[in-house]
């Protein structure tokens, strides 16, 4: 990944949601969502591509509706967090966004990945040992977030 598509900031996200609908998810669950779980939901999950790379597990999702999902993993061995937003349907290039971040309010840290993509935004990686999560993203104009995973 090219270093200016992981220096864009939240701020981008913000600017783009203007003018969109907006879905904002409750509490993340303690348990990761499985790809069962997301084929019994109304609206069709893209499956995690396992770009973050080895080691890292599936630990919470938030659906984009009629347009993808992100998903939320965590690597034991480097304690990371990872978020990458993928598209149910991939094809012709949409604005998309993934952001991460400790979930402390404004001027926490936060990493974020937003461009004109075919498939999926991201990852983006924040080590927050011992922090609560934050996620938030957007493919072509809808918007999802979703926050928690403390520890």
């Amino acid at each position: 990944m090219n270093t200016s598509r992981r220096t864009i900031t939240a701020a981008a996200l913000a600017v783009a949601a203007l003018g969109t609908t907006a879905v904002i998810a409750g509490p993340a669950a303690a348990a990761p969502r499985t790809t069962a779980v997301a084929a019994a939901d109304a609206t069709a999950q893209a499956a995690y591509n396992g770009v973050c790379g080895a080691g890292y597990t599936v630990i919470d999702s938030t659906p984009v509706p009629d347009k993808g999902t992100v998903y939320v993993t965590y690597s034991k061995a480097t304690g990371k967090n990872c978020a990458v937003s993928i598209r149910t349907n991939p094809g012709t290039p949409v604005w998309m966004a993934v952001t991460l971040n400790i979930d402390a309010g404004r001027g926490a840290p936060s990493v974020t990945d937003s461009g004109s993509y075919s498939t999926y935004a991201g990852p983006v990686y924040l080590d927050a040992k011992g922090q609560c999560i934050q996620w938030t993203t957007a493919i072509d104009g809808v918007l999802a977030n979703g926050h928690g995973h403390c520890g």
